[in-house]
């Protein structure tokens, strides 16, 4: 039997990012949850992540800056960005596996999710 993926949520906005939580955990997947940068990057440093869900616009921390000290802890990681922002900096999208439309739905999400864990090699 395999193991269930851990996701790692961040997301200033608390309703979406409980929302998000209950979606990926109704799919089967594993959720945890931060409501800044700084607070994700401890989770991931304490629990076995396996991809991150992040948004981008968030204060004190954007989504691009906790993207890339996520990357210096674990190169490989599979991030998946959401963003309302319809361009984002170059090098923004360079750090993450995929980038969506924040407002794209439930389905989009979990197709997204496991699209960037097919990408990483593990199983969704």
């Amino acid at each position: 039997m395999s193991r269930v993926p851990t996701i790692l949520c961040i997301d200033d906005e608390v309703l979406g990012l409980e929302i998000r939580k209950v979606v990926l955990e109704r799919e089967g997947y594993v959720v945890h949850t931060a409501t800044d940068g700084p607070a994700g990057i401890r989770i991931f440093r304490q629990q076995p992540i396996d991809a991150v869900v992040l948004d981008f616009a968030m204060p004190g921390m954007n989504g691009g800056a906790v993207a890339t000290a996520l990357r210096e802890i674990r190169p490989n990681i599979p991030i998946l960005l959401l963003s309302a922002y319809l361009t984002l900096p170059q090098e923004v999208q360079q750090m993450v596996t995929l980038v969506a439309n924040k407002g794209d739905g439930a389905l989009a999400l979990l197709r997204n999710v496991k699209k960037i864990l097919e990408i990483s090699g593990e199983p969704s």
